[in-house]
């Protein structure tokens, strides 16, 4: 019997690309998004979620336990990012940020881990955040900071494995919102969704990519 992953933000670089490596690996994947027509074009268990709205949590994550019994693999692969001085930055852009990469994790795993077969392991997406503390980045460093410590917590609190990846840099399209370089040596998002799926079938505590 296959084994079952839900992906968090199917249609981005990063999870779109583990949603296609594990379908031609035989697992079946559910996979959540704010746009279902478009998560369809990636995998046929699609569902329409908003993660900064806990009621649209609430509702997916009934809609995905009509489909699927249990999942083996959680993956939280949703992200944003602003380059915005503090004393520029807005307070609704303060919150998209931390909604994205905070607010949406506690929602996404609150309302999911029910599902969650023995064993399975928790995947976040994070970011090496210690050096993305840079004028700009107030409420993504911020964010991701918290997603260190609400992890930890996590384990604790769940006794499962709980892994937070922390790649330096990934060629996606969340580069292009903010007014830095490219690193020569970033990821694509095939090459870290296969390191991820070697860390899950390695049963890896802890994912750190330089």
């Amino acid at each position: 019997m296959s084994k079952t992953a839900l992906i968090w933000g199917v249609t981005g670089g990063i999870g779109s690309a583990l949603a296609k490596l594990l379908a031609k690996e035989g697992w079946q994947v559910a996979g959540t998004a704010r746009d279902e027509i478009q998560a369809r074009r990636i995998v046929p268990l699609a569902f329409e979620v908003d993660v900064a709205n806990p009621f649209s949590v609430r509702e997916g994550v009934a809609a995905i336990a009509q489909e699927i019994i249990s999942v083996d693999w959680w993956v939280f692969a949703i992200g944003d990012i602003l380059s915005k001085s503090v004393s520029e930055m807005s307070d609704v852009e303060w919150q998209k940020i931390l909604n994205a990469n905070l607010n949406g994790v506690f929602y996404a795993i609150h309302e999911s881990q029910a599902l969650l077969s023995d064993g399975a392991p928790v995947y976040i997406l994070g970011a090496v955040s210690e050096r993305m503390r840079l004028p700009g980045l107030a409420a993504y460093a911020a964010a991701k900071a918290g997603v260190e410590a609400f992890a930890e917590v996590l384990r604790k609190e769940m006794k499962r494995t709980v892994v937070v990846v922390r790649p330096g840099a990934v060629n996606t399209d969340l580069w292009k919102k903010v007014p830095f370089r490219l690193p020569a040596n970033a990821l694509n998002a095939e090459d870290l969704a296969r390191k991820m799926y070697s860390a899950y079938q390695n049963n890896y505590k802890e994912l750190f990519l330089d």
